[in-house]
């Protein structure tokens, strides 16, 4: 993930990413956060302009990034279904150099993914130096989703016991759940993933999407 502060400032508009920051050590609560942003935007023209801007100047950092050889960046889209993954990642990084930049879904696990540890299948994909890899949808959607269905832990078939093993829950099917109809109880795993996982090097960034590109 991104993790440092970014503050952009152009057309006297200014865009700070710690306003959307999860703090490490504090307790973080969804329902305390906006589900639209103040548009940062005057009209889709200044929103196309100040797109393309951004792209020319992530393009550079990339290249920055590349001939540098020290580092990986891993980014991590993880949201409810038609949340705007794809559209973010297609359209914030469409400047990048494709050949320093994979992007890879996790959906059903495959019978081969199934005969490893529930970390496997994203451990082979993670980015080498100087690369940029993009998760859409990650190993944290493994452990929160039976948080909220526990009844696919018992559809597994698993031996009596291993399902009351918390280090046990990744084995389940995607296609079996209707995560909306159980919004609530969404929202609550997504808390508790958050203020467990968000750290100082690597902290969560919870981004507003019921307005997108202005009218």
């Amino acid at each position: 993930m991104f993790t440092a502060a970014l503050l952009t400032e152009r057309n006297n508009i200014k865009i700070n990413s710690q306003d959307f920051q999860v703090s490490p050590g504090e307790e973080f609560k969804l329902s305390e956060r906006r589900t639209k942003a103040k548009p940062f935007f005057k009209s889709k023209k200044h929103y196309h302009k100040r797109l393309d801007e951004s792209v020319e100047e992530l393009s550079e950092l990339q290249r920055m990034h590349y001939a540098s050889n020290r580092y990986a960046i891993l980014l991590i889209f993880q949201a409810m279904d038609a949340a705007g993954k794809d559209g973010a990642i297609r359209h914030l990084m469409s400047g990048v150099n494709p050949q320093g930049c994979e992007v890879f879904s996790f959906k059903q696990p495959s019978a081969e993914e199934l005969e490893h540890d529930f970390l496997w299948r994203t451990t082979c994909r993670l980015p080498e130096r100087r690369r940029i890899g993009i998760f859409n949808r990650s190993y944290y959607e493994e452990v929160l989703i039976v948080r909220v269905h526990p009844e696919i832990l018992r559809s597994q078939g698993l031996p009596a016991g291993l399902i009351d093993e918390p280090d046990k829950h990744w084995k389940f099917n995607l296609a079996d759940v209707r995560e909306r109809k159980r919004r609530d109880d969404c929202m609550k795993a997504y808390e508790a993933c958050l203020n467990a996982t968000s750290t100082a090097h690597a902290p969560w960034h919870v981004v507003p999407t019921t307005r997108r590109t202005p009218g």
